[in-house]
Parts: structure tokens; sequence; C-alpha cells
């Protein structure tokens, strides 16, 4: 099987980023309080529980904390558990989006933050499915890079040729199983800007982040090489580049 035609489920999604904690947990970007006051909306916030899929070190976990939810954090890799930052709102699990091991009906909203297009649809909207209360919500949510910024378009290019045009660089709005699933109905969508200031140092990290980006080698060296220079084509008198994304938000 060649990489482009593998499903990303197929590619040790659950591991790959044990050697990405680091860079993971200093320079990965948040997301605008926007999308969170969308997933929200409509929803009695007063005693919700969340669980959120594939949570990573928190980041999304504590956003959603910061409102005041209990959040499960469920999250497969133990690297990624053990760096997260702790939150008085959000407990870490052991667990994946297909095999959470939450009770039956116990979530009135389930998220997957930058994770869904890692996840065996199928037996994973299964699960959601049976977790979520009879009325919950199921919210979607990815950082997309806007190609409309110059900046974040030429960023963009360096990570697809240090990558080989990793599939993952073409799946990262996989909703589609979402669409189609007979388990959930009513898809719609919001979209907002956001935007990650960075130093040099900091740029080079969020690429390193990426787990089908090369760390050592000579891809690695040129990709870094290529980095450098696009950052001195566009950083500020601070200093600092803007990586702009658009953020996708799917309800369900």
């Amino acid at each position: 099987m060649q990489m482009n035609d593998a499903k990303l489920y197929q590619m040790n999604p659950r591991e790959r980023f044990s050697n990405r904690v680091e860079d993971y947990v200093k320079y990965r970007p948040s997301y605008p309080s926007e999308a969170i006051d969308r997933l929200l909306d409509g929803l009695n916030e007063e005693g919700l529980i969340a669980a959120d899929i594939g949570a990573g070190t928190g980041i999304s976990s504590r956003l959603l904390g910061d409102r005041g939810i209990r959040v499960l954090a469920i999250e497969p890799n133990p690297s990624m558990r053990l760096a997260a930052a702790s939150h008085p709102f959000v407990e870490f699990r052991q667990g994946s989006a297909e095999k959470t091991e939450l009770p039956n009906e116990s979530m009135d909203l389930v998220t997957c933050f930058q994770s869904f297009h890692w996840f065996a649809p199928e037996p994973t909207l299964q699960e959601f499915w049976r977790i979520l209360k009879p009325k919950g919500r199921l919210a979607v949510v990815w950082n997309d890079r806007d190609r409309e910024d110059e900046f974040t378009r030429n960023y963009t290019h360096l990570v697809q040729v240090a990558s080989d045009r990793h599939p993952a660089e073409s799946c990262l709005q996989a909703i589609s199983p979402l669409e189609n699933s007979s388990l959930f109905s009513g898809v719609r969508s919001s979209c907002f800007s956001y935007r990650q200031s960075l130093d040099e140092v900091g740029l080079i990290g969020r690429a390193m982040s990426v787990s089908y980006i090369p760390k050592t080698g000579a891809k690695a060296e040129r990709f870094i090489t290529g980095l450098k220079e696009l950052y001195a084509q566009f950083c500020d008198e601070r200093g600092l580049i803007d990586l702009v994304y658009k953020t996708n938000v799917y309800l369900a």
C-alpha cells in the first residue's frame, strides 16, 4: 500500500505523536473563543459534561474547562497525557475514539479538535452515538491553514514538500463520514479566523509538532533552512510572523 493510498487511521495515529510532545505543548495553536461559543451555543452549560476525544495535551479540553464544563479528556497516547497541564475541570483518561470506555448516554457533548481525521470513521461514529445523551451534540473542529494568506501559503508549500505531500495535508476536512452518517443529522458548519504569532524558534517548533514532518536528515535540514528564509522574508518589526488559520466548526 502506497502512503497516499493509506487511510490515516491505518498510519499508527495513537503513537505517532510520541516524539513530538515537547513541540506540541509549546507551539500548537489554540482556538478562537468564537469557535467555543459556537459549539456551546444553545446548550445549558451548567452541569454540562463533555468528552474531548483525541485530546492530545489538552489544549481544547482546557478551553472547555475554562467555561466551567466538566471535561473527560480521552487520549490514547501516554506521553501526551503526561505532558498535559492540569485543570480543575479536566480529567484525562486513557481511551480511543473507537473505544472510549465511557458509559452509554453519559455525555452532553463530544468534541474532536484536530483529531477526527485520524479515527476510523464507522466505529468512531457508532461509539460517539453510544456515549451521547439522546439530545447530545457532536462537535468536530479543525484549524485549517489559510492559503489566502501569503506567508501561510508559503509555509504550507514547505510542509507539503518536506512531508512528500502526506495524505493528512488533504484530509484535514475529512467531514464526509459525519455528513453521510445515518446516526447523526443536521450537520451545520461555521468558520472563524485565527492567527498564531510566532518568532523564528516558535515557527520551527510549530512545524516540528506535525507528526509527518521529518526530524532528522537532509530533508529536515532543507525544511528548516526554508523556514528560516521564509521567516526572514516576512517577520515584522517585533520579530514575529502570523500563521493564519480558518477554524472550521461542524456540529451535529
